[in-house]
């Protein structure tokens, strides 16, 4: 399926899609000064710029490297209040009664990401849309399944298998999680190719979960989540 949104679709759309670029550009940047004290062989906290961690580090570094990360420093502070802003924006449109584990933020960009949870009429289009299915070459009696597909919305894909990565922690009761759970927990002996299937096997269920819940088809606590 292929959806064109809305001008208010797109709009909406664009808040997160802001703020995951402010978090790269800021990720980019605090690598950056983080690179230049190892450089130096200086302690590289993660976040160097912050007020505390700043104060400390401006005892004890070199005049030159104080000057060199201050150039960094405002944007990096100007970032996280961006970030921080849009963020507090975002989760003050997520439902109010999210099952444990499906964050606020991902909530909102996975909806907006979609548009619109009724343009679908049966779970294999919205398995079809997110790109998660496996792809099939087949000839006459011969049915071969590759690997999925990829197609439609990468930030969709990226969306669902961050959030099924975040229910194997805490929704393991959620019946595909607890399926795969023996793939999937910590510590569990699997090969990176199975996990991998696994969790994309999860994603793509959990697809049409969302589906259901969205459209009212089921409640949270008939699908399986937990409060």
């Amino acid at each position: 399926m292929i959806h064109l949104p809305t001008e208010e679709q797109a709009q909406r759309r664009h808040i997160h899609r802001q703020r995951e670029a402010l978090v790269r550009a800021r990720t980019k940047m605090q690598a950056q000064g983080r690179g230049l004290l190892v450089n130096h062989s200086q302690a590289a906290p993660p976040h160097w710029w912050r007020t505390q961690t700043w104060t400390r580090l401006g005892k004890v570094l070199p005049a030159f490297l104080v000057a060199r990360l201050e150039v960094f420093r405002p944007i990096l502070v100007a970032l996280d209040a961006q970030i921080a802003a849009l963020s507090l924006e975002l989760e003050a449109a997520a439902p109010k009664d999210l099952p444990r584990g499906l964050g606020k933020l991902t909530s909102v960009a996975l909806s907006r990401e979609v548009c619109d949870w009724q343009l679908f009429k049966n779970r294999r289009q919205v398995a079809s849309y997110t790109g998660l299915c496996p792809g099939e070459h087949s000839s006459g009696a011969k049915r071969v399944q590759g690997s999925v597909t990829k197609h439609g919305n990468p930030r969709l894909r990226a969306s669902l298998v961050e959030l099924a990565w975040r229910l194997v922690r805490f929704q393991p009761a959620y019946p595909p999680v607890q399926v795969r759970l023996g793939l999937l927990a910590k510590g569990a002996r699997a090969t990176g190719a199975q996990r991998k299937k696994a969790i994309v096997a999860v994603a793509r269920h959990l697809a049409v979960d969302l589906w259901r819940l969205h459209t009212g088809q089921c409640s949270a606590e008939q699908l399986g989540f937990r409060n």
